[in-house]
């Protein structure tokens, strides 16, 4: 006998007692998507050779026309304060989105669609939502989980035929309506059900589901034409036990009997399209289930694997977009408004938030576009997803928070002129959806990442419920040498596997070691606390994060090495550091809650040396806010999906910058005799060229009046 068949004898019947029953709608989503280089962290043996060949981001031609010409159109017709008032995007910008092709992004060119992948897919949400985010929601839910991406992975050439090319031109407006009153994040339990029976149907009898249903939160629905919807299916005609078929996902055409569209949602007031569904007794005839009959009951597999690519771009868009505009508004303001003579950008105070405000970006991006890339080569990371869901929503409303704060009155006074108080409203939204960030960093990017990334776990849990205890016995052999690894290169140091940029090699041992601390923290957790770990959400949200945090540092050595950007190098570096010590710091509040003093004293020998990791320094943040007010371009390349709206305060901000740098250093001297003349006309007068520089000073004026209303209207 075999030492794995020995060590997998025995055991079998320990850890079938101790594992729970896999069930369907659990494997499915434990199995769902694949897994990159967040695997790698989670094991403790980063490669960077392996992160290199990821590759740069790249765009065809014909996506790089369409950024270059189609979208600059739509947003020069973008008036975020116009839309926001009016509750709904004017018919002309219903009109253009149509006409070019916006709701079939994704949706290939045989079918009529622009065909994109999935960074150029990224780029088109995150531009439009710099400028509108309303607008932004309506071209991205046609384009992420929904009828069309379902239907490309799952449905049956009929149902491609007939509505991928109606969805491509915008005839056909779609929404998916998964959740319901009683089945939030809960999704799999889901109460709208589904009983096969056989109806006359458009004169003919026909096998199909009588659906009830009730939804709410769904996008676009006022204004959809096809509703996908998810229910669970049932066979009553089956034995007891049998009966239920499964989650099951079926498209239905609107206006249909029995399906009502109910009166609009608000969430936050905004002015993009959601309200709830309903419908009693709904005939659903089998042919408009996704895939057709052969897919009924996978409906549950098919939302977890399409959530694992679509969590990656729509949302984390949104958050880049926050983020790049917030920056762009905090750095430009900063420079346009003086206060004690001084800009108020050089306050330290300010100077400090911009510059966390640019250290954050680069890193939140390097992996925004790092995951974009692995998409675009075929990858679908389930937990490499969840991570940019999370990280990137949670930037975005970190960074319109701080731009808040330094606008000060200015940016809370209500009217066309604010810079921001429409995107501060909105980012609680994308915090919300697709998964609750509350819950999405211990159950999804933990609970799922522990199983899907650890190298040995899953397989241990699949013999196990095959009953195969060699199969077992390897495993768990694996797994013994797997922590002795990672033991040993916690306290003596981890090699760097491959070869990072020589400029960043330093931050690249930091996270070869760091890595393998925290994969066999993993082990401990997992083995110390068994299933009980999966009920102490603040200890898996924990291990969630220090996996995030290493993530987003692994990009940012990646964006350094494909882009060869010298000049953000400082920025590149000073981002990996912060989220390593922002992994060190959530490491450290792990062991301090452990349920035993002695698990605590181990933790102080495990993270032996990760004492010095720790945030910026005041000096070095100074330094990034003097180099980004002395580089323009530095903040052009930070913010390069900042895009030029219709009219507004952002409009008003870009033109004054604009005239600010054609004057350079007069541009102060100009702003002091404002204050001494209280003329703008007067103090022109001294520039070099009196008419630029009293076009910059009505500019920057208009920058920091606000907007006022009448005294008996309600705006």
């Amino acid at each position: 006998m075999s030492l794995a068949s020995f060590v997998g004898r025995i055991a079998l019947k320990p850890f079938a007692r101790a594992l729970p029953p896999m069930g369907d709608t659990e494997r499915a989503a434990l199995e769902a998507g694949t897994v990159g280089f967040e695997g790698q962290l989670f094991a403790g043996r980063p490669d960077f050779d392996a992160l290199r060949n990821v590759g740069p981001n790249r765009l065809t031609a014909e996506e790089q026309a369409f950024l270059d010409n189609e979208i600059p159109a739509l947003c020069s017709q973008l008036d975020d304060y116009e839309i926001d008032e009016r509750g709904d995007l004017p018919p002309e910008i219903w009109k253009f989105l149509r006409q070019k092709r916006f709701f079939g992004v994704i949706i290939p060119k045989e079918f009529g669609g622009l065909g994109f992948g999935h960074f150029a897919h990224a780029s088109v949400v995150t531009k439009i939502a710099t400028v509108n985010i309303a607008t932004a929601v309506t071209v991205m839910v046609p384009n992420s989980l929904g009828p069309a991406e379902l239907l490309l992975r799952y449905g049956t050439q009929a149902q491609k035929d007939h509505y991928l090319p109606r969805l491509a031109d915008g005839r056909d407006l779609p929404c998916f309506a998964l959740t319901s009153p009683y089945a939030g994040s809960d999704a799999a339990s889901l109460p709208d059900r589904g009983v096969l029976v056989e109806r006359e149907f458009n004169g003919r009898r026909t096998r199909g589901f009588l659906v009830t249903f009730s939804k709410r939160y769904i996008t676009l629905a006022p204004v959809a034409t096809v509703v996908g919807l998810a229910f669970h299916a049932y066979d009553e005609k089956r034995p007891e036990g049998e009966r239920e078929l499964g989650i099951t996902c079926a498209l239905i055409p609107v206006p249909h009997e029995g399906v009502n569209i109910g009166r609009r949602h608000r969430p936050m007031d905004s002015a993009f399209m959601n309200g709830p569904i309903d419908g009693r007794d709904v005939f659903v005839p089998i042919d408009w289930v996704i895939g057709g009959e052969a897919n009924v009951g996978h409906g549950w597999r098919m939302l977890m694997e399409s959530l694992a690519a679509g969590r990656a771009i729509s949302l984390p868009a949104l958050g880049a977009a926050l983020q790049q505009a917030s920056l762009y508004v905090a750095h430009g303001y900063g420079i346009v408004r003086e206060q004690f003579g001084v800009q108020i950008g050089k306050f330290h105070a300010v100077a400090g938030l911009i510059a966390k405000m640019a250290v954050d970006l680069y890193a939140t991006d390097a992996a925004r576009r790092f995951t974009a890339a692995a998409l675009d080569r075929g990858e679908s990371p389930s937990v490499a997803s969840a991570i940019l869901k999370v990280q990137l929503t949670e930037a975005g409303r970190r960074a319109v928070n701080d731009a808040m704060d330094i606008l000060g009155g200015k940016g809370i006074m209500r009217g066309p002129s604010n810079l921001l108080a429409i995107a501060y409203r909105h980012a609680p939204i994308a915090i919300t959806v697709e998964g609750a960030n509350i819950l999405t960093r211990a159950l999804i990017i933990f609970g799922q990442g522990a199983v899907r990334c650890h190298p040995y776990v899953f397989e241990e849990m699949s013999a196990v419920q095959a009953g195969d205890a060699t199969r077992l016995g390897r495993a768990l052999l694996g797994h013994v040498r797997h922590v002795a690894r990672n033991l040993w290169c916690s306290v003596f140091g981890a090699p760097v596997i491959g070869q990072p940029p020589n400029d960043l090699r330093k931050e690249a041992r930091l996270i070869a070691r760091l890595s393998a601390k925290y994969a066999l923290t993993t082990d401990l957790a997992m083995g110390m606390l068994g299933g009980k770990l999966k009920r102490m959400e603040l200890l898996s949200a924990r291990l969630g994060d220090v996996l995030s945090h290493l993530y987003l540092a692994a990009a940012c050595i990646w964006r350094y090495q494909v882009e060869g950007d010298t000049a953000l190098l400082p920025f590149a570096r000073a981002a990996v550091r912060v989220q390593l010590a922002a992994a060190a710091a959530t490491l450290r509040d792990l062991y301090a809650n452990l349920p035993s003093p002695a698990r605590r004293v181990l933790g102080l020998t495990i993270l032996a040396g990760t004492g010095f990791l720790a945030p910026l320094r005041d000096r070095q943040l100074l330094a990034f806010a003097e180099a980004l007010r002395a580089e323009r371009r530095l903040v052009e390349r930070l913010c390069p999906d900042v895009t030029r709206p219709k009219t507004g305060g952002m409009l008003d901000l870009m033109r004054a910058l604009e005239l600010a740098a054609e004057l350079g250093d007069e541009a102060p001297a100009l702003n002091k005799l404002v204050r001494r003349s209280e003329s703008l006309q007067q103090a022109a007068q001294s520039g070099r060229d009196p008419a630029r520089a009293l076009a910059y000073l009505l500019a920057a004026d208009r920058v920091i009046q606000v907007d006022d209303f009448d005294r008996r209207s309600t705006p």
